[in-house]
Formats: structure tokens, sequence, C-alpha cells
């Protein structure tokens, strides 16, 4: 993962930070800018901690990519920057060490909610 914190770089320069299908969590809310149709501007599309699916991975202003993310509890599909995500399938070995025994719990998260939401559509 890179780090663009910064507006200013040019994300596309190196290849995306996530992979379609991979598991993510929202490192902070993310409220409507008025893009969202269907509902109404500042409203709530995903909370802190959601965990979500990447589906699509597009461009905006040929500098940033833009992560198409599938929030399965609430069913909200969210255009999403690099640094409004964390991963949860590829976790750093130091955050899985110091995590100890509840390192299994992270690789968890999200898992039943994708299933079980599968199961529902079939």
């Amino acid at each position: 993962m890179h780090d663009f914190h910064n507006d200013d770089a040019i994300e596309v320069a190196f290849a995306p930070s996530f992979s379609i299908g991979e598991r993510v969590v929202a490192r902070s809310v993310i409220r409507n800018d008025g893009t969202y149709t269907g509902k109404n501007m500042g409203e709530i599309l995903a909370n802190r901690g959601d965990v979500g699916y990447v589906t699509r991975i597009d461009t905006f202003l040929q500098r940033f990519y833009i992560y198409a993310v599938h929030f399965v509890e609430t069913d909200h599909l969210v255009g999403m920057r690099e640094k409004e995500l964390c991963t949860l399938d590829h976790l750093p070995e130091d955050v899985l060490a110091r995590a100890g025994e509840r390192a299994a719990t992270l690789r968890q998260i999200g898992v039943a909610t994708r299933d079980k939401v599968a199961m529902a559509r079939r």
C-alpha cells in the first residue's frame, strides 16, 4: 500500500493498492457528497469499521484510483479513495504479530456476512 495522503500525488503512476474481491474496512465515516443517487447529501454511506469488498477499480481525473466497495451489511456500493480504506486480507506480518491471538478474529471479520448474503441471493 502506498502513502497517498497527499492529494498532489499521482496514484495511477503506481499499481492499485487493492484488488477486486479484496476485503477492506472503512477508516472513517463516509458521507454522501451528492454523488450517491437516492441518498441525501451528508447522509452516512459507511461508518468507520464497516467491512466491504472491492468490486471495481476506476480512476478519477487521471490521478486517483477510485475503489468501488460493496458494503455487504448495508448493501451500499461506495466509491472510495485508498486513504479511506484498510485491507483485511493482506495485513502486514508485524500487525498480525502485534494482534497476537486477536489475529484470527481479524482474518474472519466480514467473512460470515459475505457468505450469508451470498446464500440469501441464491
